[in-house]
């Protein structure tokens, strides 16, 4: 094939630079939205065309198998472009069909299927099907080539069964999800149940020892792996094993990494192997036709909850490169050309990432026009801030016919926040999918509720009735239940009719008798009250006295208080549907959620608004993206909130919103809120505070403090910015009243308040930007 270089005609000065390093190693501070993705591939094509390096010997790491397959369509498609014109003197899509198709099947048998091209979980199993028979744990036991790998559910039941039937342990304590956490969090971290217990010496620490060691015997047992080990037995085995790390040091001669500051201990490890042959000295790596180039953006680290972590990026210039500073140095180049973005949305995301601290110095600068005006939104509650995205999207697409549904995304914090427009999106009959996760809807907790509910209302459906037999747990096991359910398909009556006999259940449910009983007498009392208690009342009761909110609390984790929050959601939706109905049917509201569940079924294949939180928006663009609950203790996180290093994680995910947007940008926050099923006051995020006034419009007026009910004689003349807070101060909120300060929460260049308030409890508050005064 030809070595001309057309190809890189393409790219701009930074990425051609980066594209034609050849050996050593490099560092691409790649910016939102400035190809690196194109950067990648042509670099990985200039190294066969150009330095005729053999495919086999080029490892191309990706984040995402979605990532892994466009990356070898767009480098298929560059050398066929290369082909077409050495071949036939044409361009590719100026060939003939067949043309093009022998050209493809060329490529791929000559180059794509020879290059390492994947996730970092599917190149090291590729790897192990070679040599894990060679590796040794650190109790002796061995793995086939043969192995199996285990999934989620399979990797759960093993734990949980180890828990509660082997060990023997209280299940309340030693939750199966949290115990796995734990356990994938050392095998991140690099950790053998030793050297965790090194760390965790504490009573919890032995015991979740002692399930690991368990858990690592039955894998073994089984010939299995789950996916943490895919990753750490290839670092494990290179360790133990000279001769076959330098077997894959020497097959992989350049190696490429996608989204580097995402990359966590244990992944940067194995790079670090494969790149060094484990040579301790820096000074004797040979870089001799090899490379490391990995292509991040600290700026874009969100993902510490999966134990990613950006320092490793942030290192990559003392660990493998000069060390110089950014205007010296030859291993490190900056892609700050931005092409998805007008102007002023660049502008705005440049002036709020500045405010972090741990990042490198970058600027993303515009190649399109400055754009339309940010516009900042301040609702009232989240039912109007949901009608005015909605309202605005309609606008959008009555005035702008080359944009469809798929143009635009609601970007969210938290799950729970999508309810409201989901609602509104139904109603006006918009198409609409939850990108990243489920439909509000269709989410287990709301399934759950809304079975309930179901049952309540019609105790003959039986698969609702299953779905909450034991949910939450109560003791009633899989034989007990199937033996239920034989006995009413053999006499041809619903379950429920078998369950609401006493003398039935006693006969086939054995030590399940008890919590059978219980559970239909909590049924059919709110189905006597089915006609007075409103159905908002109906649903919280039985939430808490079935024991699912509980069980929620009990979890402690982010994803149970994310369930959770779900679930007052759904309250909150319903208390909704009653005050716009005024009816307190169920039948009438199961009959709304139904329309809700169904849209996307009703609505296949059509162009559709995307709705997600911003962790799933991340790689993603849009024409028009409303970034929605700007608040305090939302976006920031209330978790966040006197952490410097937590709020900027938070701060990288309100940057990651807004570079999203390439035409227009809303940003949304409102005074108040549900909570829990309390209106609670909101004050706007300390982000909105970070971009320049100019380039945002609002619909807020500025109130002079004059209009505040508070008397003149209880007021301080200094504003808050000046005053040196004390625990015990009395303060006066516009929306909250009087209040006390508990604590002083000190973080970075802020300091936050927490204020406790009569009726209200505790809230935490940043006095420079809170409608308040010292009193």
């Amino acid at each position: 094939m030809t070595t001309q270089t057309s190809y890189l005609d393409q790219l701009n000065p930074s990425q051609r630079r980066a594209v034609k390093h050849f050996c050593g190693p490099l560092l691409v501070v790649a910016g939102a939205g400035s190809g690196k993705t194109r950067a990648l591939t042509y670099r990985i094509a200039h190294l066969i065309l150009y330095h005729k390096v053999d495919p086999e010997n080029i490892l191309a790491v990706t984040f995402t198998n979605k990532a892994a397959r466009e990356m070898k369509e767009r480098i298929e498609k560059t050398f066929a472009q290369e082909l077409a014109i050495e071949k036939y003197e044409q361009r590719l899509e100026l060939l003939k069909e067949y043309q093009q198709k022998q050209l493809f099947s060329q490529i791929y048998k000559n180059i794509t299927k020879k290059l390492w091209i994947g996730t970092f979980h599917s190149l090291c199993s590729r790897i192990l099907r070679y040599d894990i028979n060679k590796y040794r744990d650190e109790k002796g036991r061995t793995w086939q080539r043969n192995f199996s790998i285990m999934d989620d559910s399979d990797v759960q039941s093993l734990i949980k069964n180890i828990i509660t039937k082997q060990l023997k342990l209280d299940e309340k304590k030693f939750e199966a999800r949290s115990v796995r956490y734990e356990i994938s969090k050392a095998k991140n971290l690099g950790l053998s149940p030793a050297q965790y217990l090194r760390e965790n010496p504490e009573y919890k620490g032995k015991i979740i020892t002692e399930i690991y060691e368990e858990y690592q015997a039955q894998l073994a047992a089984n010939n299995a792996l789950d996916f943490d080990d895919l990753i750490l037995i290839p670092v494990r085995l290179f360790e133990q094993n000279e001769s076959i790390l330098g077997y894959w040091h020497n097959q992989f001669k350049h190696i490429l990494v996608d989204e580097y500051q995402d990359t966590n201990r244990i992944q940067y490890e194995l790079i670090r192997l494969l790149s060094t042959n484990d040579e301790p000295n820096k000074k004797e790596w040979n870089w001799k036709d090899r490379s490391i180039f990995v292509v991040g953006d600290a700026d874009q680290s969100i993902y510490s909850f999966r134990m990613a972590d950006f320092t490793i990026l942030l290192n990559f210039q003392s660990d493998f490169g000069d060390g110089l500073p950014d205007d010296d140095t030859r291993t490190m180049i900056k892609l700050e050309e931005n092409y998805r973005s007008r102007e002023n949305i660049l502008q705005a995301a440049n002036k709020l990432i500045e405010n972090n601290t741990q990042r490198i110095d970058k600027i993303l600068k515009a190649t399109r026009g400055i754009g339309d005006t940010i516009f900042c939104y301040r609702a009232d509650n989240e039912e109007i801030e949901a009608e005015f995205v909605i309202n605005k999207i309609k606008e959008f697409r009555r005035n702008n016919p080359e944009l469809n549904w798929g143009s635009f995304a609601i970007l969210y914090r938290m799950n729970a926040h999508s309810r409201p427009f989901e609602d509104r999106l139904v109603n006006s009959n918009i198409p609409y999918q939850i990108v990243g996760g489920f439909k509000f809807y269709d989410r287990q907790e709301i399934k759950d509720a809304i079975a309930y509910l179901k049952v309540i209302s019609n105790p003959s459906d039986t698969v609702s009735l299953l779905r909450i037999l034991n949910t939450p747990r109560r003791g009633i096991g899989k034989t007990t239940i199937e033996s239920l359910v034989t006995a009413s398909q053999e006499l041809g009556v619903p379950l429920w009719e078998i369950l609401s006999d006493e003398t039935s259940v006693s006969t086939i449910a054995g030590r399940a008798v008890k919590s059978i009983n219980q559970f239909v007498k909590l049924l059919q009392t709110f189905q006597a009250q089915i006609e007075t208690l409103p159905v908002a009342e109906i649903l919280l009761q039985l939430m808490e006295q079935s024991g699912y909110i509980a069980e929620l609390k009990n979890k402690g984790t982010e994803e149970a208080d994310n369930r959770l929050a779900n679930v007052f959601e759904l309250y909150n939706a319903v208390l909704k549907f009653t005050e716009d109905t005024e009816s307190n049917s169920i039948q009438d509201y199961l009959a709304t959620a139904s329309l809700s569940s169904d849209l996307d079924d009703l609505r296949e294949g059509q162009e559709k608004v995307s709705l997600m939180t911003l962790h799933s928006a991340k790689g993603l663009e849009f024409p028009v993206v409303f970034l929605v609950g700007l608040e305090q203790g939302t976006l920031p996180h209330m978790r966040s909130l006197g952490d410097p290093l937590s709020i900027e994680e938070e701060r990288r995910l309100c940057y990651v919103g807004v570079t999203r947007a390439q035409e227009q940008l809303f940003l949304t926050h409102t005074k108040e809120r549900f909570v829990w099923g309390n209106r609670e006051g909101k004050i706007p995020s300390q982000f909105l505070e970070e971009i320049p006034q100019e380039l945002v419009t609002t619909n807020v007026k500025t109130k002079t403090r004059q209009n505040s009910s508070v008397s003149s004689t209880k007021r301080s003349h200094q504003t808050t910015k000046d005053i040196s807070w004390e625990v015990g101060d009395r303060i006066y909120h516009s929306i909250f009243g009087e209040g006390e300060v508990t604590h002083i929460l000190a973080g970075g260049k802020r300091t936050n308040l927490a204020v406790k308030f009569s009726g209200l409890g505790q809230k935490i508050l940043d006095p420079t930007v809170a409608p308040m005064e010292r009193i």
